[in-house]
């Protein structure tokens, strides 16, 4: 479909493409007003005309239903009106040159180096109102506004010199197929895109690498992170806890650092916001970055974590194993696989709908109904009378309501998840002997398995993206902010956003859970759950 420019604004719900390219559209048609420095999780009431005042200094411009002769088959004027955006608010990322003297050096679109021949060329360098709309999907009854985020990429005007950067990056949590190919990028784009030469310290073992005299840091060069992207793990090692903000705080003047990289999820992503909010507050010139890392797909805003694609992959060879196991006990072999997933089922869905061979597939959000109408067991023993066999998916997080929640915590504050995997090996075994029945279950846990494998094409991609990106954004001085991919495209998070949203969870009555449905012709116990149950939850994807 043809969209003209003038309306391009109004429309742009019908185009991801149209959508993300605001920034673009709003320099050549002036149609589109960003607000800048709003309030990060109240966006600022719509115009004096809609009952509130815009910001001060904004200029609001109103759009106008169009009539086109093209477009009056599929949409009414009155869907028009519903889909407007009158107000785009984009969420500003705090930057060093507003506090700190910078170096004011000149991105180069083309840099040459004088021995090996290499050319870095850029295509476009950003400007500071280049954004990616948040909401793209647009229907009756949302509001007339939308958060634009930061668009992220290499900036026209550097905050520091790039031969004086010092820069410094750890791992944090638990391990994440991808976390070398990010390690490896970061070194590679100090050291070949902006020719950083005052060093990178590879800090070992999570923050406490930071004050950890066993464990010094390691000097990081691009010919020790070579092959580094072929290997699971991290070469940093890592660790959960040893959070110590002085002693952090302690390394990075003693080593004079100017750019620190945390790789973590949303624990991790609250420490680093606090090293952010302390270097301002002690007056240190230092860009605080973050990469979002979890393997349980639970940070926030951004489209997905780098390495749940990998770990989903993984999981298909347990899911084939559990199935070959149920096949061939007879009689009546059922397979149990339980995967990782915390709070949030987003592996066990994805693996499950993946697979195509799962009967049952048990997340968090979902309560555990073992008998009964909607029962498991009963479902269960259905579908191994229809094929003989039966193969289930749990995530490690799922049937608190059964067994109720540990007041043990790990390190990272945590609590520590009861065995659901062996507790439902038992409860299949228990039922069918109550129901005269022979079986054998065979319980398979591949947990560390999907976390420890190199990353795949596709993460590693994203890996490299997610940690060029964040280069750029730490060189034109941006500090405390995240990494991530929103509706397909690079952006810039304000951390303390992050981790206000974060951990999101499946939702329960989605699309995505629907098809989870249709899959293993489960029954639904989501309507086990009260409405407010169902919206207490943070967020849902």
């Amino acid at each position: 479909m043809e969209t003209h420019p003038p309306i391009a604004a109004s429309l742009f719900f019908i185009s991801a493409a149209t959508a993300t390219t605001l920034a673009l559209y709003s320099r050549k048609h002036k149609k589109v007003a960003f607000f800048r420095g709003t309030d990060m999780l109240h966006p600022p009431p719509a115009s004096s005309e809609e009952g509130g005042q815009a910001p001060s200094g904004a200029k609001v411009i109103k759009y106008k239903s169009v009539k086109d002769s093209k477009l009056s088959s599929q949409l009414s004027i009155k869907d028009l009106e519903c889909a407007h955006i009158h107000q785009a608010n984009l969420l500003e990322i705090p930057n060093l040159g507003k506090t700190f003297k910078g170096a004011h050096v000149q991105n180069l679109s083309q840099m040459s180096g004088t021995t090996s021949g290499e050319s870095i060329a850029y295509n476009k360098l950003l400007g500071h109102q280049d954004g990616i709309i948040a909401d793209i999907v647009r229907r009756e009854g949302l509001p007339p506004e939308t958060k634009v985020y930061v668009r992220a990429g290499p900036r026209k005007e550097l905050h520091f010199e790039p031969e004086k950067v010092r820069a410094a990056i750890v791992t944090c949590g638990g391990l994440c197929p991808g976390l070398n190919n990010v390690i490896r990028e970061l070194v590679n784009s100090l050291f070949h895109l902006y020719r950083a030469q005052s060093g990178v310290y590879g800090i070992r073992g999570g923050f406490s690498g930071f004050h950890d005299a066993h464990r010094l840091p390691i000097m990081l060069t691009p010919e020790l992170v070579d092959q580094i992207h072929h290997e699971g793990g991290t070469i940093l090692g890592s660790s959960r806890g040893g959070f110590d903000i002085d002693k952090i705080i302690h390394f990075l003047e003693e080593k004079q650092i100017c750019q620190l990289y945390i790789i973590g999820g949303d624990g991790t992503h609250r420490g680093a916001n606090k090293i952010g909010e302390e270097c301002l507050k002690r007056g240190l010139n230092i860009a605080v970055v973050g990469i979002p890392k979890t393997i349980d797909n639970d940070v926030d805003l951004i489209d997905r974590s780098f390495g749940f694609q990998t770990s989903v992959e993984a999981a298909q060879a347990a899911i084939r194993s559990a199935k070959t196991e149920a096949i061939c006990n007879l009689p009546n072999g059922i397979g149990v696989v339980k995967l990782m997933g915390r709070s949030a089922g987003f592996i066990a869905v994805h693996a499950t709908l993946a697979s195509g061979d799962v009967d049952l597939c048990l997340i968090p959000e979902v309560p555990i109904v073992l008998e009964g109408e909607r029962g498991c067991l009963p479902h269960l023993a259905q579908r191994v009378q229809q094929k003989g066999h039966a193969v289930v998916v749990v995530a490690e997080g799922a049937g608190e309501e059964l067994l109720g929640q540990s007041a043990e915590k790990d390190a990272s504050g945590n609590k520590k998840l009861p065995a659901i995997g062996q507790f439902l090996k038992e409860k299949i075994g228990v039922y069918f002997k109550s129901q005269g029945q022979p079986s054998t279950v065979k319980y398979i846990d591949p947990s560390y398995m999907v976390r420890s494998v190199p990353a795949n094409a596709a993460d590693s991609i994203y890996c490299s993206l997610l940690a060029q990106n964040a280069v750029h954004g730490a060189m034109a001085g941006f500090t405390q902010f995240t990494v991530g991919l929103c509706n397909n495209r690079l952006v810039y998070l304000p951390i303390p956003l992050v981790v206000a949203t974060s951990p999101r969870v499946m939702d329960p009555v989605g699309r995505t859970w629907e098809r989870v449905l249709s899959v293993t012709r489960q029954p639904n116990t989501a309507i086990q759950l009260g409405k407010d149950k169902i919206t207490s939850a943070k967020t849902f994807l």
